[in-house]
């Protein structure tokens, strides 16, 4: 367990050498431990101040440094808090460390400034784990989508459903109390329509956790196809780069490549893969099973043929041994040397060619999609941890439906709601236990 009464200091930038680095420090002593150390008073100043002055060990300058200080409880963490500004040098932040730690500070552990936010109530856990995402974010959706969370609309709802069921578990609670009399406090009915309207909510905020998860980490797309269908010039293409070999010899591509590629803010994880065909090579097989694996799990795949080869009815079969996925695209590659006209073919199709970098009507199709994943004004769950207490919340008030169907005692239903309610705290920090903590915030990077 760790000592919430200590004052803690970390590094908040990252290590390396640039112009500025930032040390942070937080906690009852955290004024006093600077003011010792610095080149000016700091006791007795005003919150939301910066003072210019040196960070000094004894009588020896360590550097020129500006001083933020934040009064609790309006401070990131809720404590007294002071954030040093110094030049870039991992020399220089190393020997303010030391001097902190010197003076009474400690080293804080990851997290842990996030930690006693939220222990101080400045964000809840939800909140808090988006702090994260923020930190982590690689695109402009998934960047959003942080700063919605942490502005509190998904901790909203949560809390809302929480208390509806809580003010109807109060009620079935006293039923229990004087369950001798034989009295009813809480209404049947009332309870049913409740539980059924959460329910919706609930359903509503799980579906949204595909869109979630895709924006947060990146729509997993597979490009997939024959041998020299084009799959590697098209991620070349894609890139504007020559991340993978191209060559007119078939089965090039043994493994998987993935590389990232972002449109519109959302980002996509793009996976170039063997191409697909029997072969008496052991290790093109491998390679096709891990193409095979790797459309198993796409959320979009992008399936490629050669339109100067294939005919309609060899892509048909080519087709119906391809997976349900999410989202597939057809692409005719190598259009530009044919007159394609995909009205001759029973799908929708698009025709590019990969080589030319001649990619609109993909680009246009990519686009149409990342259209779906657009954040809009409804609450979008991207945290696998929320899914499955929504997951586990949506099961126990099944079964709360089900026993006022069979009539069942009302401690019964009232275990169910309370394993509801138990559910729905987990993900807001209503609820809480020192291995989940753990858990979350030691994911966190030092500092932060």
């Amino acid at each position: 367990m760790l000592n919430l009464q200590d004052t803690i200091v970390a590094p908040a930038t990252p290590a390396g050498i640039s112009a500025i680095s930032v040390v942070r420090i937080s906690g009852n002593d955290a004024v006093a431990i600077v003011d010792k150390c610095f080149s000016r008073p700091l006791l007795g100043k005003a919150g939301y101040t910066i003072h210019y002055g040196f960070i000094k060990d004894g009588n020896t300058n360590i550097d020129e440094v500006l001083v933020s200080l934040f009064l609790n409880p309006h401070s990131y963490t809720g404590e007294d808090s002071l954030e040093i500004s110094c030049h870039g040098s991992p020399f220089i932040v190393k020997r303010v460390l030391e001097t902190l730690i010197k003076y009474g500070a400690r080293m804080a552990d990851p997290g842990e400034f996030t930690l006693r936010a939220f222990l101080n109530q400045k964000l809840d856990l939800a909140q808090a784990e988006a702090v994260a995402d923020m930190i982590h974010s690689n695109s402009e959706a998934s960047l959003q989508m942080a700063i919605s969370q942490i502005r509190g609309g998904f901790s909203d709802d949560i809390k809302y459903l929480r208390q509806e069921l809580i003010d109807f578990a109060a009620l079935i609670e006293l039923e229990n109390d004087f369950g001798e009399e034989d009295v009813e406090f809480a209404n049947r009915p009332k309870l049913r329509a409740l539980v059924e309207e959460i329910l919706t909510q609930i359903e509503k905020l799980r579906s949204s956790f595909v869109a979630g998860n895709a924006m947060k980490n990146g729509i997993n797309t597979v490009i997939a196809g024959k041998p020299n269908a084009g799959k590697s010039t098209l991620l070349n293409a894609l890139l504007n780069e020559d991340r993978a070999i191209v060559s007119e010899i078939e089965g090039t591509t043994r493994d998987t490549i993935e590389e990232m590629f972002v449109l519109n803010g959302v980002q996509f994880r793009l996976i170039d893969t063997a191409g697909l065909r029997e072969s008496s090579d052991h290790i093109e097989q491998i390679g096709v099973g891990k193409t095979r694996a790797e459309m198993d799990k796409a959320e979009l795949l992008v399936y490629l043929f050669d339109a100067r080869k294939t005919t309609p009815q060899e892509l048909e079969t080519e087709l119906g041994e391809l997976p349900n996925v999410e989202h597939t695209v057809l692409v005719a590659n190598k259009t530009d040397t044919i007159d394609f006209k995909s009205s001759d073919w029973p799908k929708d199709i698009v025709s590019i060619s990969a080589k030319e970098k001649k990619l609109q009507p993909l680009m246009d199709r990519l686009e149409h999609i990342t259209n779906i994943y657009e954040l809009g004004n409804e609450t979008i769950v991207n945290n696998a941890r929320h899914a499955d207490a929504l997951t586990k919340s949506s099961e126990a008030l099944h079964t709360v439906l089900e026993g006022l169907s069979n009539d069942i005692p009302s401690d019964l239903v009232a275990l169910d709601i309370r394993s509801a309610l138990y559910q729905l705290g987990l993900i807001t920090g209503e609820v809480t236990n020192d291995e989940l903590l753990d858990s979350i915030f030691g994911r966190f990077c030092i500092g932060k």
